[in-house]
């Protein structure tokens, strides 16, 4: 068990809501992605998104992420108002959120270190030798202390992944988005990655956002795992009720075909 996370909160919220969706549409044209949907996380909950490719899961975090906007609905995140927002407030709203992407979109031209700093010191404000503190830990933390003055093309693309967790985790988000973090993986590199994201779900206190096909890292980590079927969600429980007693036909289908 890790202790004194470097990514862990030092003061908690008082609000019990991480993020809510409420009545949100996305639609692209005329094809519907996410059909007024709702649901919440908590605060400090481990939320695990399933279900069939196109089914919307991604279009979520991109939402939260400000990749992409809302057609209908409302999102919150920490209780207030998400869509919508000027941008200069939204930037600001945005800070609360880190997302770690399918790719690792590091940048090959500066060192590991430099790529978990620059955001820390351009959007924070952070000093360079605060920043480079905090990403030495944070290093440390997912086992890559030796590498911070590596470029990324000299590492592993599990190196690499794990360095994108360590960047996502310098900001000290309230919710970290997961996406898909292994499909770009070699098999043999994905269950290092997941083990660094196990550990940072046991010793921190950080919200969790997951879309993955890794069902057995779900079971592991997920307080709740919600099933997703043309945009909405369709059934949701804890690990151990929906993968081993799925209420919904569909469920069974698709856990049937990917278990």
């Amino acid at each position: 068990m890790l202790t004194d996370n470097p990514a862990r909160k030092t003061s908690v919220s008082p609000v019990s809501t991480a993020v809510t969706f409420d009545q949100v549409v996305k639609r692209y044209g005329d094809h519907t992605v996410l059909d007024h949907l709702d649901f919440e996380v908590r605060q400090g909950e481990r939320v695990t998104l399933i279900g069939p490719s196109g089914s919307g899961k991604t279009t979520i975090l991109r939402l939260l992420m400000t990749l992409e906007r809302v057609t209908e609905g409302v999102i919150q995140v920490n209780g207030q108002p998400f869509s919508g927002l000027p941008e200069k407030q939204l930037r600001r709203a945005r800070r609360h959120i880190g997302m770690v992407f399918q790719q690792f979109n590091l940048f090959p031209n500066m060192k590991v270190l430099d790529n978990i700093t620059e955001a820390p010191v351009q959007v924070l404000g952070l000093s360079r030798d605060e920043a480079a503190e905090r990403a030495r830990d944070l290093l440390d933390l997912v086992g890559l202390a030796d590498k911070a003055d590596v470029h990324p093309t000299r590492l592993s693309g599990g190196q690499q992944q794990r360095v994108a967790i360590a960047r996502a985790l310098a900001m000290r988000p309230d919710i970290l988005l997961l996406d898909e973090v292994t499909s770009a993986l070699d098999p043999e590199l994905v269950q290092g990655v997941l083990d660094v994201l196990r550990d940072i779900a046991q010793a921190t206190d950080i919200t969790m956002l997951c879309v993955t096909h890794e069902m057995g890292f779900a079971r592991d980590i997920s307080d709740r795992v919600l099933m997703f079927d043309g945009g909405r969600v369709i059934e949701s429980g804890p690990p151990e009720r929906m993968f081993s007693e799925p209420e919904h036909e569909r469920t069974r289908d698709f856990l049937g075909a990917v278990l």
